[in-house]
């Protein structure tokens, strides 16, 4: 499964119609993912800093993105042709699969780790750009634990960003900004990041890629 295929970034995904709660088979998702490993890692950890990590991203997520990517909703010169013949099936297995991952946090260089996680924790000219921690959660972890007080996902679904590839985030919110992705809900992240300066971008993009999951 080749290409850059998510962000993530704050409240960054609408579950479609009837895409319901991914229950896909781990198992199966393996021998499924062998493909995709050779450009996100075997173990959905990606080596390469323009790929994102799949491992331990929220599953609904994942269904989300992928949809987005078969619906042209998303574009990407690489995934979109992967996804193409791919079935729910696939898609819900390919998501157990690797959500249940471990994810590794990346080395993040400390003259713009401080300066992200300032933005990160308390946000910039609030209420202008408000705190990521807000909706991706302390260590990065998204939106997890919503099946705890809710029956199925919200429309609104932070995904786990702790870990992700310092070099990816950053493209995701230049892309927001530059209003080259738009497939966020109510505008959300085209609007937070429009307010960040691509100095901003970078150092919340290293800050992130420090947190452990």
């Amino acid at each position: 499964m080749r290409g850059a295929f998510w962000i993530f970034m704050l409240p960054a995904c609408l579950m479609a119609a009837g895409q319901a709660m991914a229950a896909g088979n781990a198992a199966n998702g393996q021998a499924k993912a062998a493909v995709c490993g050779a450009c996100h890692g075997p173990d959905g950890n990606s080596a390469n800093p323009e790929w994102p990590s799949l491992a331990g991203q929220i599953p609904e997520y994942i269904v989300t993105q992928l949809h987005d990517f078969k619906a042209k909703r998303r574009s990407n010169e690489l995934m979109s042709p992967m996804v193409e013949p791919l079935g729910k099936e696939d898609i819900d297995d390919l998501a157990a699969y690797f959500s249940a991952q471990p994810s590794k946090a990346g080395e993040a260089k400390a003259e713009l780790r401080a300066r992200g996680e300032q933005i990160y924790l308390k946000g910039k000219h609030r209420p202008a750009v408000t705190a990521c921690i807000g909706c991706h959660g302390p260590q990065g972890q998204g939106n997890r634990e919503w099946g705890r007080n809710l029956a199925a996902p919200p429309a609104v679904l932070a995904p786990a960003l702790g870990g992700q590839q310092s070099v990816y985030v950053a493209k995701q919110l230049l892309d927001y900004k530059k209003k080259t992705r738009s497939n966020d809900v109510g505008r959300v992240m085209r609007d937070i990041s429009s307010r960040l300066s691509e100095e901003d971008i970078l150092a919340v993009a290293e800050y992130i890629t420090s947190l452990k999951r």
